[in-house]
């Protein structure tokens, strides 16, 4: 059985507070508020999605009716997800999200694996998909009669991952500031799109809604329909990644979420009606960016506009990711499923640098990539089957310990409707796309034998360990790390 109170008692190399016999300790701070975390949920959530998936899920139905019925039912999936983490977050209270989750539930190796495909494909990815919409979106009105330079665009995209990851590591107040600006940017941005499209109704424009419910209805495109919904949904359980660092947890993460669900699936619904009400769905098929197709035929020559909101909320959505992703990692290495330098962080700021230093190196490597976006459809189905797991896992933990405490104990049926969902989401999309199957599960496999190698192999060479222990030593003095004080581990000493 995990013991959640289990103290580490590290015997690695001595931190630079007790090299300097300085009796101060150091630790991640409770510095996120409420409005925080909801700005948190809501600016990682609205990245570059719903300005952009609006056209995969009609691909898949070529139903302007169906289509706003799965971005309803997106908002509700993810609402009640949310609720299920919000239970999970406040009973487990370590960060670290769906690893922290699946390591007390079901062992370690499940845990490193799903450590594994984040920490390899799932955060580098989403990371990099979303800064290149970045600086797409910010260099298009320099270039509005064709696409910006391949190179230029890798170039600004690579300048808004190292920006932030130098802000994360200064300042963890400074982060969630400039995620709670490009919140309120984003949330403007969509609320004139959706005004927009309100007017446009308003002078009898409805002929798009004509016959809205045909389309096809085959179960296989409704469920890569939802893939493309629930990535525009993409971060709603991103606020259990740092529930450390969250004040007084056990009320506002359940109050982030009954904050922050409600206005995404009510701003995308919105924003959906008013692209269905603008463009037909021939239009919306062919177009690469909705919001800037809307932007050209409603706005003319200010269309520039919508691709600098569009790159603000492209920008708020890498902080939130690059913010999450550290605890992650941070988290991972403190169970030493990471190397040991990725748990220290920053004496004074209280920030893990290594870790969101590794953070962007890795974004910065998938912009070498051609296609990254194959990347993400070979994750997909493991990704739903991890969060399927965590709240599995939540079920099996009310039996296994009961008498840990729930400040939030939600009724059984909704992880039980949230887990046929994910069933679904996983094993309907096979027959159409068996090779993303295959190949994301061969991912998740070869995680095995690492862990193996590099976690389970206590007995490691002399010489690897001393190499290990001065490369540790000099980055933390270089870096002025420390290890953060009294680390509850997930697992025992």
């Amino acid at each position: 059985m995990a013991d959640l109170n289990k103290v580490s008692n590290d015997s690695g190399p001595k931190t630079i507070e007790e090299e300097q016999g300085n009796g101060e300790s150091s630790k991640l701070k409770r510095k996120i508020t409420l409005m925080n975390g909801v700005g948190l949920i809501v600016g990682t959530i609205i990245g570059s999605g719903i300005f952009v998936s609006p056209t995969g899920v009609y691909q898949a139905s070529h139903s302007v009716g169906l289509s706003i019925c799965i971005w309803c039912l997106s908002g509700v999936f993810s609402t009640l997800g949310a609720l299920c983490y919000a239970e999970l977050g406040t009973s487990v209270t370590r960060s670290g999200g769906d690893y922290a989750y699946i390591y007390v539930a079901f062992g370690p190796l499940a845990a490193f694996l799903r450590l594994w495909m984040a920490l390899l494909i799932i955060r580098p990815t989403t990371q990099a998909i979303v800064a290149i919409t970045f600086a797409e979106y910010a260099a298009k009105p320099f270039f509005p009669d064709c696409r910006p330079p391949e190179n230029a665009i890798r170039l600004l995209a690579a300048v808004c991952l190292c920006v932030l990851t130098a802000i994360n590591c200064l300042s963890t107040r400074w982060a969630m500031r400039i995620q709670d600006i490009f919140t309120v940017a984003k949330l403007f941005a969509l609320v004139v799109i959706i005004l927009t499209g309100v007017y446009y109704i308003a002078t009898g424009h409805t002929e798009n809604f004509d016959n809205a419910f045909e389309g096809n209805y085959d179960l296989s495109s409704i469920a890569l329909s939802f893939y493309s919904g629930l990535f525009a949904f993409g971060g709603w359980n991103y606020l259990n990644f740092v529930t450390e660092e969250l004040q007084d947890p056990y009320k506002n993460l359940p109050r982030a979420i009954w904050i922050a669900l409600p206005i995404v699936t009510a701003v995308y619904v919105l924003a959906n009606v008013a692209y269905f009400a603008v463009l037909s769905g021939v239009e919306l098929e062919s177009s690469y960016a909705v919001a800037l197709s809307f932007g050209m035929r409603m706005y003319g020559n200010l269309t520039w506009l919508v691709s600098i909101f569009v790159a603000l909320s492209c920008f708020g959505g890498v902080n939130g990711v690059l913010f999450t992703s550290a605890r992650l990692f941070l988290t991972g290495a403190q169970e030493n499923h990471l190397p040991e330098i990725f748990s220290y962080i920053h004496v004074k700021r209280n920030t893990p640098i290594p870790s969101l230093i590794f953070t962007c190196l890795a974004s910065l490597a998938m912009l070498f990539i051609s296609d990254v976006i194959v990347l993400i459809n070979y994750y997909g189905q493991i990704l739903w089957f991890s969060v399927a797991a965590s709240i599995a896992g939540m079920i099996i933990l009310r039996y296994k310990q009961p008498d840990t405490p729930r400040p939030i104990r939600v009724h059984t049926s909704i992880p039980v409707i949230f887990i046929c969902a994910c069933v679904f989401l996983v094993i309907f999309p096979i027959p159409s796309q068996p090779w993303n199957t295959i190949i994301g599960t061969a991912i998740t496999l070869s995680g095995i034998p690492v862990y193996y190698l590099c976690v389970k192999w206590k007995n490691k060479p002399q010489g690897y360990i001393d190499c290990s222990t001065k490369v540790t030593r000099c980055l933390q003095q270089l870096l002025e790390l420390t290890l953060p004080e009294a680390t509850q581990l997930l697992s025992k000493s």
